[in-house]
């Protein structure tokens, strides 16, 4: 059994103590992870701490080189990434149908292409003010260090939102993976150190505690999180102990209304996917699907008809388009909630039933005969199973979308752009898409409202957030 390493001012570093990563389509064990200590996490930041100045003195043509050969590291090694993708999170190797439905080697070109971008974005400096008195301009400079963590859903491509925009900007970084997916983590990490300066991209692993320790020690300057609500809150209360700012992307439950008079069949299959794209395990996936009466029971045949034509199994196998949820934990609140969907009267047009076997298989389930304030609609499943609501007036379908503490993200589907374009305009949610979900893109900011957290990610509105700003004054 392999036993996997950290990576701490460029050089492998073991633990004491491992854990297994397992394979959810089959529950074999990948290998083992070092589950690092708190002396081995601060060694990492100060690691970080020591290689950021000589990194962020460098100069930005530079940096941006150094960058796009990490690209050229992650291009030529995506396959390799792509197989313990699969292997550890269970998403399908490939794209699915004509469409190619985004699967792991998606996600393993997705972090090149979400190096090259960065990479190539410039900040100079601002002039903000200027008369025949002054002159003010507004120049960035690096924070330090940046501890990141990352979840189990996406772990290679979400890791890259974190890591490389941090780099580019002229930090260090620490990044912890979940404890799910840690492998390709360390895989991905170990590559992109055949590059970049010994001490600028460290990691450390292990269960939550590993990443309260980077979030407690005062020589971190950011904190980068990705994941559930309740650790956005514990993280926000250790950070404010030192003051360290943070970026927190906590998840959605977005919902998605369906116009009346809007193509259903031609929108099922997006539709179709922008819920259940990575077994539903995706912040911004259709977690609520709110429907014109007259068209309810027609969408619900159409999307009946694609969920169980959807063949599911271990995704190293060919021709797969559904994987296993990634963890018992995941599994065990689907399920939970699909139960109680079913006891309190709701239908469960499809699916329903976990799969037999040693995998972690949930069908896909389409839930109907439900409506907001139950359980599967008011809280985010983070799995496949759609709740799909009726509703009469538009007005009242709106109201009911901006229900609860989430804001991610939110969609409107019509063939009327106009009318979708006010509608989109009154939903609480960081990013609105209209006939589509779910579609980020490396130069688009994203983030959340409400209780999906704060600040934001990705193009040069996410650089920004990463720097501090630097004002020169001039007095003529």
């Amino acid at each position: 059994m392999r036993t996997f390493s950290n990576f701490v001012n460029g050089r492998p570093v073991d633990a004491r103590s491992t854990f297994e990563s397992k394979n959810p389509a089959n529950g074999e064990t990948l290998g083992l992870v070092p589950h690092s200590t708190r002396e081995q996490a601060d060694a990492a930041v100060a690691a970080a701490r020591e290689a950021q100045p000589a990194w962020a003195a460098r100069s930005d043509a530079d940096r941006q080189a150094v960058l796009i050969k990490v690209a050229d590291k992650l291009r030529d090694n995506a396959e390799l990434l792509a197989t313990w993708i699969t292997r550890e999170q269970g998403k399908p190797l490939g794209g699915v149908g004509p469409e190619q439905v985004p699967g792991a080697r998606f996600e393993a070109w997705a972090c090149e292409a979400w190096t090259r971008v960065p990479a190539s974005l410039e900040l100079p400096p601002e002039v903000v003010f200027e008369d025949e008195t002054r002159r003010d301009e507004v120049h960035r400079k690096p924070l330090g260090v940046i501890a990141a963590i990352a979840p189990w859903n996406w772990p290679l491509m979400i890791a890259i939102w974190q890591i490389v925009p941090s780099l580019r900007a002229g930090n260090a970084v620490v990044i912890k993976p979940s404890e799910y997916t840690s492998i390709g983590t360390l895989e991905m990490v170990r590559l992109m150190n055949e590059v970049l300066p010994p001490g600028v991209l460290n990691t450390v692993t292990g269960a939550g505690e590993v990443g309260a320790w980077l979030v407690d020690n005062p020589g971190v300057n950011k904190v980068m999180f990705t994941g559930s609500g309740a650790t956005g809150a514990k993280i926000t209360a250790a950070a404010s102990k030192h003051l360290t700012p943070t970026t927190l992307e906590l998840g959605g439950n977005d919902p998605a209304i369906v116009l009346p008079g809007a193509p259903i069949k031609a929108m099922a299959m997006n539709l179709f996917w922008s819920a259940f794209l990575n077994q539903g395990q995706t912040c911004a996936c259709i977690k609520r699907l709110y429907v014109h009466e007259s068209q309810h029971d027609a969408l619900v045949a159409e999307l009946a008809q694609l969920a169980l034509a959807m063949p599911m199994g271990d995704g190293m196998q060919p021709d797969i388009a559904m994987g296993p949820v990634q963890n018992r934990m995941q599994f065990d609140k689907v399920s939970r909630l699909v139960d109680r969907a079913r006891s309190d009267g709701a239908t469960i047009v499809c699916g329903g039933e976990p799969m037999p076997g040693p995998g972690l298989f949930y069908p896909l389930t389409l839930v109907t005969d439900i409506t907001d304030g139950a359980p599967l609609v008011d809280e985010e499943q983070f799995g496949p199973a759609l709740p799909i609501i009726r509703y009469r007036d538009i007005d009242d379908a709106i109201a009911r979308a901006n229900r609860g503490d989430a804001g991610l993200g939110a969609s409107v589907w019509t063939s009327d752009v106009k009318q979708a374009k006010a509608i989109a305009q009154r939903l609480e949610a960081g990013s609105v898409w209209i006939n589509h979900h779910g579609a980020v893109h490396p130069m688009v900011p994203f983030g959340g409202a409400k209780r999906s957290g704060w600040g934001v990610e990705f193009g040069i509105e996410g650089l920004k957030a990463l720097t501090r700003p630097h004002v020169i004054s001039v007095k003529k």
